[in-house]
């Protein structure tokens, strides 16, 4: 479980094919010193296990639906990424509850560099997990949503926000992870039969459709 509060920004050193998957070495000068092997660690909003890790370096090790499902595919050498250890039980809880898991990729439709206001596309089925004032994880950021549009949502972020995560380097048209509130996953799938539909999470793969099919 995450807050969705970014400590620190790391840097990718390389990600290539292993034997079991692909592995991905990163550069974390600031938290590499603090983890154990086996902890887990948000990557971009994706919850991801400490592999391996030596003075400012952390391994990990990525299943083929991690690459598939996430921007984590699109990482190269020097890309930046937004990292948070696993939120401790006597923790402040500043953000909200982020638990690692992407829903989907989207592509970011609008954010000027010297604009505040980010928006982000959003496929029109699923509007239905976003809200006006509700929180949302992108890229493993907790931001609250200032307006939702048809196939798109906005959100407005602070100097902070923008200098101490890879928003700083975010273009449009660049690829973000995301993931809905808990709350709102669990209502609709609480709603769902006697709505007649099937939630996100209870559709099949196929029906999800791979990471190609997922990006705006």
């Amino acid at each position: 479980m995450f807050t969705g509060l970014i400590e620190e920004i790391g840097s990718v050193l390389w990600i290539r094919a292993a034997d079991r998957g692909t592995q991905l070495q990163l550069s974390a000068p600031r938290i590499a010193g603090t983890v154990q092997t086996g902890d887990s660690i948000s990557v971009n909003g994706c919850c991801l296990t400490v592999a391996s890790h030596q003075r400012e370096q952390i391994t990990f090790d990525l299943l083929e639906e991690t690459v598939t499902r996430t921007n984590l595919s699109a990482l190269k050498r020097d890309s930046a990424v937004n990292l948070e250890r696993a939120l401790a039980a006597n923790a402040r809880l500043g953000g909200h509850f982020v638990q690692g898991h992407i829903d989907c990729t989207a592509s970011i439709i609008a954010f000027a560099e010297s604009d505040c206001r980010l928006e982000i596309g959003l496929r029109e089925d699923r509007a239905l997990y976003v809200a006006e004032k509700g929180s949302i994880a992108v890229d493993g950021i907790s931001l609250t949503i200032a307006e939702v549009k048809p196939t798109s949502f906005v959100t407005w972020i602070i100097p902070h926000t923008r200098r101490y995560t890879n928003l700083k380097n975010a273009r449009s048209g660049d690829l973000v992870n995301l993931e809905f509130d808990i709350l709102a996953k669990y209502v609709e799938r609480m709603l769902a039969p006697a709505a007649g539909r099937m939630s996100l999470h209870s559709q099949s793969a196929e029906e999800r459709g791979n990471g190609a099919l997922e990006n705006l």
